[in-house]
């Protein structure tokens, strides 16, 4: 915008706006749908023993911190029980034995998927986890199924077809 000052110049006051864009924000890899559907999978593969976890042991526990002489109790072995009760008392919350708050119930989804995590980046899961998915087990299942049965059908025509003779030459003498 152009004005005159008093003493008739005229001066440019543009007011200058920058404007930043903000930082696309990258969408969570899971939603939170996905994180219960996977915590619900994991946990009632686990009930059903699909799923071994191998909690850490008290032996294990007790290599990271040494016992004293002056601890009559084995600390290690209380540490490994706590770990399985804090478990068994997120999955009480999870299950709706335990009465529990909306948040409380939220954070024993976030508690136990991150366990799931710490667990299968140890080693310390065996087994698979079966999806609850009805329906998508039963698609997996038909896809095999067609396979084996396109394979099945491949070998049975490779074995039972008849083969061409090779052609006979004429022997030499001589």
């Amino acid at each position: 915008m152009m004005e005159k000052d008093t003493k008739g110049n005229i001066e440019d006051k543009r007011i200058v706006v920058k404007i930043r864009k903000p930082e696309p924000v990258a969408a969570p890899l899971f939603s939170e749908g996905d994180v219960n559907k996977i915590v619900l999978e994991f946990v009632s593969s686990w009930i059903r023993g699909d799923v071994i976890i191998r909690f850490p042991t008290a032996a294990e526990l007790s290599k990271k911190t040494p016992l004293s002489i002056a601890f009559p109790v084995d600390p290690s072995v209380n540490a490994e029980l706590k770990i399985k009760e804090h478990y068994v008392g997120l999955l009480s919350v999870l299950a709706g034995i335990k009465k529990a708050s909306v948040e409380e119930k939220e954070k024993a989804v976030d508690e136990v998927f991150k366990m799931l995590l710490m667990f299968r980046s140890a080693n310390r899961i065996e087994g698979k986890i079966i999806s609850n998915d009805f329906e998508k087990r039963l698609t997996n299942v038909e896809k095999t199924l067609n396979s084996t049965s396109k394979l099945m059908e491949q070998i049975t025509g490779f074995l039972f077809t008849k083969k061409k003779k090779p052609p006979t030459g004429k022997k030499r003498e001589g």
